[in-house]
């Protein structure tokens, strides 16, 4: 017997059996989304043709199930496919629709492809437009094209072409399955890295037409890396010795560097010093080593110009041209200022350069100073590296060879040492406070110059060596008495 508690339980356990069954069995078929759209929305896709899509194929997005395909319906200017999608995914609204076929005998489905994935997500009602659309090939036209392919091969050569196949990939099942398992694995991962590829071909123009701009420069680069490789391949023996021997040379090498470790540290120090003198002078450098090599061709020739005589040595002239044509004093100290040959002192060296300061273009010492190429300034000479790297360019002192002054190197405009670009000339000393008083003008400086007691020669102040007789000494002597006594008739 039942009590009326026993048959209150069992009711109450009876009903909510039945309702839990309703809710699992409703929630496994969908029945909410599929009777009343709870938890979903729809969209619309433009096609040019269904392609073979049908009502309750799989829409995707990035390979994950997003929902269905709930319509496909004709339209003035193709297909419209409508897509009933789960609302708990956001997707992007400018993703591209695909039409795809899971096999080769059908089964579409329909792959949202991103694009930016920074747009707004879809939302109900939105449509898909055609020009973001696309559907596989016809398979029909494939079938066509594979059946044209077969019938243009000649009946009797069918046997020929299987078998060169099976030449061709027989036994090669194992490599073709990495081939696939490959290409598959590597379809994966430009699926997943969708953005970066994308981005990559959007990119890749400016670059391939480079290299379209560059074609002449990189079929250059081929051909003389044909030729090195064909170098390489000729020479293959030498190039094996430098292997085989390349380490007992660098062990070599290395016992040479530790024998040099006190001074070669000192010789590289001083390198990386001359270092940006050579990089300044490299043309300059570049020129002499061009003509070393016929210069030392030259002196040669000269050397042997008579070989098979008896005596062979190199011809030599024997005239003396003396003082012709004669030494460039201009630009230098005044004969008067110059220290004679006998003085053993050092004394300070005059501010300034002395060089021979006469015409660029003058033919005594062309190789002076005045012509020194400035290699920083193409096109430019100079005596100083200053004057070289400032704007200033080279005047000449005067036309002549000679020094042409005063005594004290009083010339107008010009200072003489010439001093370096944006040197002031040394200020003149300060004038005495007291008043000036009247004189009259002073002398001007009496010029002297030394001369040999034994020929009575001196230097003049035209640079030229000037005799006077009554100066040298005559065989008996002159003593200042016979200086006093009146030359006779």
């Amino acid at each position: 017997m039942l009590t009326r508690r026993i048959r209150i339980q069992l009711l109450a356990f009876a009903v909510i059996a039945t309702v839990a069954g309703l809710i699992l069995l409703l929630g496994s078929m969908h029945a909410p989304a599929q009777w009343f759209g709870i938890g979903r929305y729809t969209i619309t896709i433009e096609l040019p043709r269904a392609a073979g899509l049908y009502p309750s194929g799989n829409v995707t997005y990035r390979g994950v199930t997003v929902g269905r395909v709930t319509d496909v319906r004709l339209t003035d200017t193709g297909v419209a496919a409508s897509l009933s999608l789960d609302s708990s995914f956001s997707i992007p609204g400018d993703v591209q629709a695909q039409v795809h076929s899971v096999s080769g005998v059908g089964e579409q489905y329909v792959a949202l492809i991103p694009t930016t994935g920074q747009s707004a997500p879809l939302r109900a009602g939105d449509v898909i437009p055609e020009s973001r659309t696309t559907v596989p090939p016809d398979i029909n036209a494939l079938l066509a094209a594979t059946n044209r392919g077969i019938q243009a091969i000649p009946g009797d050569n069918v046997k020929t072409v299987i078998d060169e196949s099976n030449t061709a990939i027989g036994g090669l099942g194992p490599e073709i399955s990495r081939i696939v398992h490959g290409s598959t694995q590597l379809s994966i991962d430009a699926a997943a890295n969708l953005d970066s590829l994308t981005q990559l071909i959007d990119q890749a123009p400016p670059v391939l037409q480079s290299q379209n701009d560059t074609a002449d420069a990189i079929q250059a680069w081929a051909a003389h890396m044909n030729s090195i490789t064909a170098q390489v391949q000729r020479n293959d023996g030498a190039l094996t010795g430098v292997l085989e021997r390349g380490p007992a040379l660098a062990d070599e090498s290395r016992a040479l560097l530790d024998r040099l470790q006190p001074s070669l540290p000192v010789l590289l120090a001083n390198l990386v010093t001359i270092n940006p003198v050579a990089i300044t002078y490299q043309p300059a450098i570049e020129q002499l080593l061009v003509l070393l090599p016929p210069a030392t061709a030259n002196l040669q020739a000269a050397a042997l110009s008579n070989r098979g005589t008896k005596h062979p040595a190199q011809y030599l002239n024997f005239r003396l041209n003396i003082n012709l044509p004669p030494a460039c004093t201009t630009g230098f100290l005044p004969p008067q200022q110059m220290r004679p040959p006998s003085a053993v002192d050092a004394p300070e060296r005059p501010a300034g350069d002395l060089y021979c300061r006469i015409p660029q273009d003058a033919t005594n010492a062309v190789r002076g100073a005045r012509n020194y190429p400035c290699l920083t300034r193409p096109g430019k000479r100079a005596p100083t590296v200053k004057m070289c790297e400032s704007d200033e360019q080279y005047v000449p002192l005067n036309e002549g060879w000679n020094w042409k002054g005063d005594p004290n190197a009083t010339l107008s405009g010009q200072d003489v040492p010439q001093l370096p670009p944006g040197v002031a000339a040394p200020a003149a000393p300060d004038a005495s406070p007291a008043p000036p008083q009247p004189a009259a003008e002073a002398p001007p400086p009496i010029a002297t110059a030394q001369y040999d007691p034994a020929t009575g020669t001196y230097l003049g102040p035209d640079g030229q060596i000037h005799t006077q007789t009554d100066l040298a000494q005559t065989a008996g002597g002159k003593t200042w008495q016979n200086m006093l006594i009146p030359p006779s008739n």
